[in-house]
């Protein structure tokens, strides 16, 4: 049997790991330890801890599975990040994670790192659904089992809304200094709708709070990027290899990484900038450009090269025709924007090509398509609208819109069944039931969902001709054959 990787000795050769004394305070206690947070903000702490010290370890929770504790804590909290590029891979030990909480198992504990008078950020990666945010209103969904629950009892909670506001609760009972509320997930000014989340869920449980968290408590909101697959077998065979030791918690990502911050903190900050990390007065610009061009392209290639027969990104940009709509898709979206600072966006949508093509990136196009109704409105809905107005061209969402009604059909141009892996899932199949050959009816379907389309785009005759358009050699001709279509109309 191998050794596991608990200790910092006995590594092979080569293995990056850290040199700082793991043994400080926990200053961050960070709200779902899953891959991204260990390829991306863990990463960042571990540079700041190296750099230049401080008390800034990482608490991790998780707020569903054991499984993260199950792998991280036998290892004392470390863990391998393998980077893989052209080049080849490199493998890096990460030590800014002391260890995990299980909040279904021991809430008690959890609230008690939150309220430690050590901690003094809390950051999230929870995924867009974890925040119980109604797509109809942007505040809360009172439906959402885990916000219902906690509205409706007061002595447990469950959702990371309701705990973040009980921890500042117990903080300000017992008077003792907030903490910042640091969301890391890929929402529209994510620092402000967390916040609005947080003041409606005080104003609902115990409205004194709300003075509170208006003008004592800072929650800035951020822009992350960084590709990171889920872990295989080849994840875990490649970090023994490199290393010597056995790590089930192992996790890859590519060479690229960015993180724009808003800098308010209202108890101080690692250094972040050593793993450089940018701090902006506003985020906003930054965030429209990935959301538009990064993801907004990931999504219609996820849609389309999923049902074209791809398995990875990296087998879509392969394919000449998807390579030249990614192109397409990114030039597009570069036009709905204003000017970023510092950024040139021609050179950064080439950096997006490449990184999409890396041929030592295993990200499933089916892991990206998930979640189509919460990821449209903000990657491919906000800049068609921009774009309608504007009078600019719409094909490209258009197509974009048209692959993802598709896909949620559920079932390939060979007829296999797929689930769709989104929160809207059995609504959508309610709708289309009955009309899956019919690009009209389809898109009427669709287009009418409650809360995903906005009334100017669903009520204009340009906009259902585009798509109905696009949707209709998808269902007649298969997604190969369509993409090939379009793909001509952009070399004419």
């Amino acid at each position: 049997m191998n050794a596991r990787l608990d200790s910092l000795t006995g590594l092979k050769q080569g293995v990056s790991k850290p040199s700082y004394d793991r043994r400080r305070p926990s200053g961050i206690v960070h709200l779902g330890t899953g891959a991204f947070h260990k390829a991306h903000q863990a990463v960042y702490t571990d540079d700041a801890l190296e750099g230049s010290g401080g008390d800034w370890m990482i608490t991790g929770v998780s707020l569903r599975s054991p499984d993260v504790a199950a792998a991280l804590n036998p290892q004392k909290g470390l863990y391998t990040l393998l980077t893989r590029g052209p080049e080849g891979t490199s493998a890096r030990i990460v030590g800014s994670i002391a260890g995990v909480l299980v909040a279904p198992g021991d809430r008690a504990a959890v609230l008690a790192a939150l309220t430690k008078p050590e901690t003094r950020i809390v950051s999230l990666t929870i995924t867009e659904k974890g925040y119980g945010l109604d797509p109809k209103t942007g505040g809360l969904d009172r439906n959402h089992p885990a916000l219902a629950a906690d509205l409706a009892e007061p002595t447990s909670m469950q959702s990371a809304v309701g705990l973040i506001v009980a921890a500042l609760q117990h903080r300000r009972n017992r008077g003792q200094q907030p903490f910042t509320v640091l969301c890391c997930d890929n929402l529209p000014s994510n620092g402000k709708v967390l916040r609005r989340l947080a003041l409606e869920f005080a104003a609902a449980r115990n409205a004194n709070m709300v003075p509170y968290l208006e003008g004592e408590v800072s929650f800035p909101s951020t822009m992350v990027d960084r590709i990171t697959p889920a872990s295989t077998d080849k994840t875990f065979a490649d970090t023994l290899a490199a290393t010597g030791r056995e790590d089930y918690a192992a996790v890859e990502t590519e060479p690229f990484s960015q993180w724009i911050i808003e800098d308010e903190f209202v108890a101080g900050r690692p250094e972040w900038e050593a793993g450089g990390a940018l701090f902006v007065g506003d985020v906003a610009p930054y965030e429209k450009m990935k959301l538009r061009m990064l993801n907004g392209t990931h999504s219609m290639l996820a849609y389309s090269g999923f049902l074209a027969g791809h398995k990875y990104v990296r087998d879509v940009m392969a394919d000449a025709d998807l390579a030249l709509l990614a192109a397409r898709h990114m030039r597009e979206a570069a036009r709905t924007l204003e000017p970023v600072p510092g950024v040139d966006l021609q050179g950064y949508a080439g950096q997006l090509r490449e990184r999409f093509a890396n041929p030592a990136m295993a990200h499933e196009t089916w892991q990206i398509a998930m979640d189509g109704s919460q990821k449209l409105p903000q990657r491919i809905i906000e800049p068609a609208l921009i774009a309608l107005r504007r009078g600019l061209p719409l094909d490209s969402y258009a197509f974009a819109v048209a692959a993802w009604m598709r896909y949620a059909l559920g079932m390939t141009d060979r007829g296999d069944i797929y689930v769709l892996r989104d929160p809207r899932e059995s609504e959508i199949a309610t709708a289309l039931a009955g009309s899956r050959r019919d690009a009209n009816a389809v898109a009427d379907h669709l287009l009418a969902l409650p809360g995903l389309f906005p009334e100017e785009l669903t009520g204009s005759a340009k906009w259902r001709d585009a798509l109905q358009h696009k949707l209709q050699p998808m269902l007649a001709e298969g997604m190969r054959r369509a993409v090939a279509r379009e793909a001509e109309t952009c070399r004419v």
